[in-house]
């Protein structure tokens, strides 16, 4: 298991940190495949999941890098492994989020139940802006939660959004200030845990009744998504980011 991910099983949570934070907790592919082996492999003693970041942000997102070097190709990747776990996950997910959530940082929210943010959290969905389309079915997902407009303010423009806003628009259940923060997260995730857990399953279950419909978008979404990282404007924007220069798309 990466040591740059760390995974405890007690009492029947299963938390899921970030361990990166000297980048911001961008995740690399092995991060990935820690994360998915933990939610492909639930079994009954688990009855909550709590994913929080270490050193006061989520997570930036994709390490770039890492990700230009060995990008997702099929399913069987651990990319898309741990994206496609999310959404057949039956106990309650918990997200705790300080400071950046960007890409899948926010993505994976949309699957958790409850979400506690700091009012230091900010939110961003930036993939347009890097020549690429959405991921984890958050192309449907975020215009049925936030409404079409905001969305797309989201989406095509790619402006990051602050906790107070995402709360406004459903994402985040619980704002709390900093200082609450740790005490807030621990409430909520004993609060489940003392709660009848085969109940709670399958509450979640008649809640979340058009999984389906996510899992097929989410093949829709990976179709065009790996068609983008061969674009053009893809490859401008990795190698802008890369050299630390703007972007320019005006040839394409």
């Amino acid at each position: 298991m990466s040591d740059l991910v760390k995974i405890e099983r007690k009492g029947g949570l299963l938390s899921l940190r970030f361990n990166r934070p000297d980048k911001k907790n961008a995740i690399t592919k092995d991060m990935y495949l820690a994360f998915a082996d933990a939610l492909e492999t639930i079994g009954p003693d688990i009855r909550v999941v709590l994913f929080s970041g270490e050193g006061g942000n989520f997570t930036s997102g994709n390490d770039l890098k890492d990700f230009l070097a060995s990008p997702p190709t099929d399913a069987g990747d651990p990319t898309i492994r741990f994206i496609r776990a999310l959404p057949k996950v039956q106990v309650p997910m918990v997200a705790a989020v300080q400071g950046v959530a960007v890409g899948i940082g926010t993505t994976l929210l949309l699957h958790c139940d409850l979400v506690v943010a700091s009012t230091d959290a900010s939110f961003a969905l930036p993939f347009a802006k890097l020549g690429l389309v959405p991921e984890a079915a958050s192309s449907m997902l975020v215009p049925q939660l936030f409404g079409y407009h905001r969305a797309a303010a989201m989406l095509l423009l790619g402006e990051s959004v602050s906790a107070e806003t995402a709360e406004r628009y459903g994402l985040v259940t619980h704002l709390v200030q900093t200082a609450d923060f740790s005490e807030t997260t621990d409430r909520v995730v004993n609060k489940l845990l003392a709660m009848p857990s085969a109940a709670l399953r399958a509450t979640k279950k008649l809640m979340k009744a058009g999984v389906d419909a996510t899992m097929a978008h989410m093949g829709a979404e990976l179709e065009v998504f790996i068609t983008r990282l061969q674009s053009p404007e893809a490859k401008e924007a990795f190698a802008a980011f890369l050299e630390k220069r703007p972007p320019d798309f005006s040839k394409f």
